[in-house]
């Protein structure tokens, strides 16, 4: 099949390259992808957010299949219009994808299908935010209620924080604090099918030690040693299954990537957050560990066969991924620095990959720098520690001026896996 990824960051490249290694696909297109991706799919420009455009695209390409990447374009309407043209596309409808685009509607979902998170109020004015504020006490968790790119959520024992942030967004979800190891669960579903992958834990904090201010994430690990055995099932039983028969009850059947955001509380798993595709940059490890080829799995989600499919299977070892952020991130990132190093660990590095995410090529031809989150330098490996030393032995090959990265991803987890194998 043909297939074309909307999108340009790093979780793209990750999609991109595992379906590049599905011999079912024969033709490979990004829109408008980064410098790393046109080494593995055909790059076009494109809008993303217009859904006419996408489709257009898709159509001239004789695309059999759209994978949308991005939440942006998913909330506007783009899978719709794909498929409108009468083409298969992985990613859910403007309404469906209300499930990230709106953390009050998702709530909603989530009180209908009796679905356990966090206690919260939807505020819309200063007194409403205040009372909730005073309602749950410290740690406040302010999150404005549409679509932030991942950095609209303040934790915080700073009431004077938590206030400025309620007031800079137009609608505000308060909400209890969560507390307990933080987990993230993908599952591919058609609407009614729910099919889950494996879990993975990202890192938010800029900073080692969970330090710093909040980031679209800056590394991840898969699988979690520590976690239950039985978290992914009991997950499925109690948080995505409910939540996809909810929606298919509501009229706006959800069909693409349900991302489920845990805390694994004291009381239980409670879902902190829901989004409606891939996440950045979990997928890169998640995908690392997928044997199932991609394209076959995605189609049957899109045309509504995924009970069909075969069980999917698995690599046993472990996947690390580090993200090399431009000077400044998350602040106003420098951009146009020059990426040097990409050659060494290809050629180096066996079992290190670089998936790119902020870049360009320059008038030179030169990969340079064009975002907050440049780079996530990905590896695999027997176990997390393993996966671990081969991330940074690449990470460390790379050079970017002024760059920065955490050095304690997956640290923890792999000294207790250790620790516990004797």
């Amino acid at each position: 099949m043909k297939v074309l990824v909307i999108g340009g960051g790093a979780r793209e490249h990750a999609l991109c390259r595992a379906l590049s290694h599905d011999p079912d696909v024969t033709a490979l297109y990004c829109a408008p992808g980064n410098a790393g991706i046109a080494d593995v799919a055909e790059l076009h420009p494109v809008d993303q957010l217009d859904g006419d455009a996408v489709a257009g695209l898709a159509a001239r390409l004789e695309a059999d299949l759209v994978v949308v990447g991005p939440e942006a374009p998913l909330v506007a309407g783009v899978a719709d219009a794909v498929r409108a043209r009468g083409i298969d596309c992985f990613g859910p409808s403007r309404e469906a994808a209300r499930l990230e685009g709106s953390k009050a509607f998702a709530k909603d979902v989530m009180a209908a299908a009796g679905v356990p998170t966090a206690r919260s109020y939807v505020c819309t004015t200063p007194e409403e935010a205040e009372e909730a504020l005073d309602a749950f006490g410290a740690p406040y968790v302010v999150k404005d209620d549409g679509l932030a790119a991942g950095k609209g959520v303040v934790v915080t024992s700073d009431l004077e924080a938590a206030r400025a942030h309620a007031a800079s967004c137009e609608r505000v979800v308060v909400e209890e604090y969560l507390d307990g190891p933080e987990v993230s669960l993908f599952a591919v579903t058609d609407g009614t099918t729910v099919v889950p992958l494996q879990p993975a834990q990202d890192f938010k904090r800029a900073g080692d030690g969970d330090t710093g201010p909040n980031t679209g994430g800056m590394g991840a690990y898969s699988p979690l040693p520590w976690a239950d055995p039985k978290l992914v099932d009991e997950v499925l039983r109690t948080v995505l299954q409910p939540t996809v028969d909810e929606l298919r009850r509501r009229g706006t059947p959800f069909s693409g990537l349900l991302y489920a955001g845990l805390a694994i509380t004291s009381r239980g798993v409670r879902v902190i957050e829901f989004n409606a595709r891939f996440g950045d940059p979990e997928t890169q490890v998640v995908l690392a560990r997928l044997k199932t080829p991609l394209a076959g799995l995605l189609r049957a989600a899109a045309t509504g066969r995924l009970a069909e499919i075969e069980p999917l299977r698995w690599s046993d070892g472990a996947a690390v991924t580090v993200v090399v952020a431009s000077h400044n991130y998350p602040g106003t990132p420098r951009t146009g620095d020059a990426v040097e190093g990409l050659e060494e660990v290809a050629e180096k590095d066996e079992h290190a990959f670089v998936l790119h995410a902020g870049t360009r090529l320059d008038d030179s031809g030169r990969v340079v720098s064009a975002g907050g989150r440049v780079l996530s330098v990905t590896a695999t490996g027997a176990d997390l520690a393993e996966a671990r030393e081969r991330a940074y032995r690449a990470v460390a090959r790379v050079r970017l001026e002024g760059s920065h990265h955490r050095t304690d991803i997956a640290r923890a987890a792999a000294e207790q896996a250790a620790a516990e194998k004797g």
